[in-house]
């Protein structure tokens, strides 16, 4: 297990659970159209924010933001230590640094030295496009082997000044180099870890490197806070993150909808019945996350090959026959409704549930 710090309110490591973050990409020095965003951002799901800090004008905005903004906010600095210090005196709760091109020693120091007075993380990290030559050459290119060692020593480095509140980023944009490197560092240190793909892409492709990358990541066990890293509206990036932690039962509340793909024994509408099932239940799944009750798993099922199993192994089941369907729970047969009805009757069961886990 990792050990923890905090991003404001929001926990890093130690057993936590995997936090949600993304970047706006609005333009810092606009505190405006910046809070607008992290505003539709938190709506979505989003727990900590990082902002690019590129000069002293976006630095001076960030204390407008900071104080408004309903997410922790991250800094994210490059190239001059300065704009590092001018953020966590504006209220950074964390700030995102490269030691590599802040500068020297002493600069470097000069910032641990602020943010361990201000009591709040650095986030240090390395990616597969900016390793350290004498790295590059020992390995013969951006391999895990480099990018592990490069990270390890970035976090030594950090540590002799005495500052130990640190969280490790290690990225490339190719998915098993990715996840073989981040194995070779979770296997060596107990940082917390922030995991994802870096410039995944725009669209489904980019969609689908992510879950594929950030998945098998999170599947060995490895990350305790996330971004996904889509080109386009950063909203989409933590509507991902959300469906990811779900798929893998690491998002306390969710619902897990399982349905059968069809085949030619199907005689009822099934693809039409699971997306009004999924539709329906969003709002329900939105109360149960917010109540941090367990995973719920719900089986839309259409022939009486499989249905009768998936739905009875299910926590809520509907399996569907020719004009009827059979209803589950806990695995116990409830009893059949009309075809016309079984949508309505699904629902109810789940909601029944929800009331049953709220007094609980």
């Amino acid at each position: 297990m990792t050990r923890q710090v905090f991003c404001g309110n929001v926990p890093i490591g130690g057993g936590a659970p995997v936090s949600i973050q993304s970047m706006t990409n609005t333009n810092t020095r606009d505190p405006k159209a910046t809070l607008d965003q992290i505003r539709r951002l938190a709506e979505a799901g989003c727990q900590i924010i990082r902002c690019a800090v590129p000069d002293m004008e976006a630095a001076e905005a960030m204390k407008t933001i900071c104080k408004e903004s309903p997410l922790p906010v991250v800094a994210d600095i490059h190239f001059d230590y300065r704009l590092a210090i001018a953020a966590i005196k504006a209220g950074a709760s964390k700030v995102r640094v490269n030691p590599g091109n802040i500068g020297s020693e002493d600069r470097l120091k000069a910032v641990l030295d602020e943010a361990k007075a201000a009591g709040i993380p650095i986030r240090v990290g390395v990616n597969s496009g900016s390793l350290e030559k004498e790295l590059l050459a020992k390995y013969g290119g951006p391999t895990a082997e480099a990018l592990a060692e490069s990270a390890l020593r970035t976090a030594e480095k950090v540590e002799a000044f005495g500052f130990h509140d640190l969280v490790l980023s290690l990225k490339s944009s190719d998915v098993p180099l990715n996840l073989a490197a981040h194995r070779l560092l979770s296997a060596q240190t107990d940082i917390p870890l922030h995991i994802g793909l870096t410039e995944a892409g725009p669209g489904d492709r980019g969609r689908l490197k992510s879950a594929i990358g950030i998945g098998s990541l999170l599947l060995d066990g490895i990350g305790d806070t996330m971004r996904v890293s889509l080109t386009g509206d950063p909203v989409e990036e933590v509507y991902l993150a959300k469906d990811i932690l779900r798929a893998l039962g690491l998002r306390k509340g969710s619902i897990n909808l399982v349905s059968c793909p069809t085949c030619g024994r199907t005689s009822v509408d099934l693809e039409n019945v699971a997306k009004t099932v999924q539709k329906a239940l969003e709002p329900i799944e939105a109360q149960r996350e917010a109540l941090g009750l367990p995973v719920l798993t719900v089986a839309v099922m259409g022939c009486e090959v499989n249905g009768p199993g998936e739905a009875r192994h299910a926590d809520l089941g509907l399996a569907c026959g020719k004009g009827k369907g059979l209803l589950f729970r806990k695995g116990e047969s409830l009893h059949t409704v009309e075809e016309s009805q079984m949508v309505e009757a699904l629902l109810k069961l789940v909601e029944e549930n929800l009331e049953m886990e709220r007094e609980n």
